[in-house]
């Protein structure tokens, strides 16, 4: 990693501490500073609904869109280096359909009734299993159809037609339902931080970190994929194992990521853009961990965003991510030729 790598490693650290301070100030109740700083080190407050505020939703709520960003960052990266194209996703290729086509499986046909801000240990794993297997679906059709279709615009819109598929599927689902299923799953799509309580969250963390831990361990198969599939394999990559590695990893990230946080746009697609932006390099030595912390920084930016209005409620997710993202994209497509991404 070089200095200016470094640099904004180290300031965009600096700025997710600030961020997860200002997670756990900012809410619909108003607590003190100084009684948040006592109940994170353990102290009694004054009222004790603020501790279990704290801990009970701020907290792992802070962790929760911490993680979620920097998880869905790095499928952004590994998908656009992968398939050679900017405009690669989790979103856009379908994987995100896929998860949620998996979810909707789980909730709306499997019996559980599960509320947007309760699950149980065991439908915890049923639906990260099947948030799995549905985004592990699509990223297999999304290869398959790699080797066959060499066109990178074509590619992304079968990704494109692949998550109207599963879009009307999870609709047929809504359909037969039960009114109970249909509005958890309405809720869930919404997206949400709020989906992990405190219980989970160490799984939540194991998860997400083990996917980010594997992201890291392909940073040189990644830059040797910038020069071309032909030429890494003369550097003695194997093509087909490391995209099944990139497969497993992108798929466990955007399964969790999913399955809990709801189907989130565009900070998988934008977020890598906004990081070789601020970089100048497609090097995946400093674009990589530039990339997962600035997913975090957009997340709890995102987070504080829904928060805002108090009192009167939570602003959906889904609601606030396009702005952010689809600047940043609309600029990426007018100066794609100006800009090079992959070299």
């Amino acid at each position: 990693m070089g200095y200016k790598g470094l640099k904004y490693c180290l300031l965009l650290s600096l700025l997710i501490i600030i961020l997860v301070a200002a997670n756990l100030l900012f809410g619909s109740v108003k607590i003190p500073a100084d009684a948040v700083w006592n109940i994170l080190c353990g102290n009694e407050v004054e009222k004790s609904s603020w501790t279990y505020i704290v801990w009970e939703s701020r907290f792992p709520q802070a962790i929760t869109a911490m993680l979620c960003g920097a998880s869905l960052a790095a499928c952004g990266l590994m998908l656009q280096t992968v398939f050679n194209n900017p405009l690669a996703g989790p979103s856009i290729l379908g994987i995100n359909s896929g998860a949620s086509l998996g979810v909707a499986l789980v909730m709306l046909t499997g019996g559980a009734a599960i509320s947007s801000l309760s699950f149980t240990l065991s439908s915890f794993f049923s639906i990260l299993l099947g948030a799995f297997v549905g985004s592990m679906a699509v990223m297999l059709l999304i290869l398959f159809f790699s080797t066959l279709i060499k066109s990178n615009i074509m590619l992304l819109i079968t990704g494109i037609m692949i998550g109207y598929i599963t879009s009307s599927a999870i609709s047929l689902l809504n359909f037969f339902a039960t009114a109970e299923g249909v509005h958890s799953y309405m809720i869930w799509g919404m997206g949400n931080f709020g989906g992990v309580s405190l219980t989970q969250l160490p799984y939540f963390t194991a998860i997400c970190l083990f996917g980010l831990f594997i992201t890291i361990l392909m940073i040189k198969p990644l830059n040797a994929l910038l020069l071309g599939s032909r030429y890494a394999e003369n550097l003695g990559i194997n093509i087909k194992r490391t995209r099944n590695i990139l497969l497993i990893a992108t798929g466990i990230l955007a399964a969790v990521t999913t399955a809990f946080c709801g189907p989130i746009s565009f900070i998988g697609l934008a977020v890598p853009h906004i990081s070789r932006l601020m970089l100048g390099t497609s090097n995946h030595n400093s674009l990589m961990p530039v990339t997962i912390l600035t997913g975090s920084v957009i997340a709890l930016i995102c987070n504080i965003i829904c928060i805002l209005p108090g009192e009167w409620g939570v602003i959906p997710l889904n609601a606030v991510t396009p702005i952010i993202g689809a600047p940043i994209i609309i600029y990426v497509i007018i100066n794609q030729r100006r800009i090079q991404y992959f070299n």
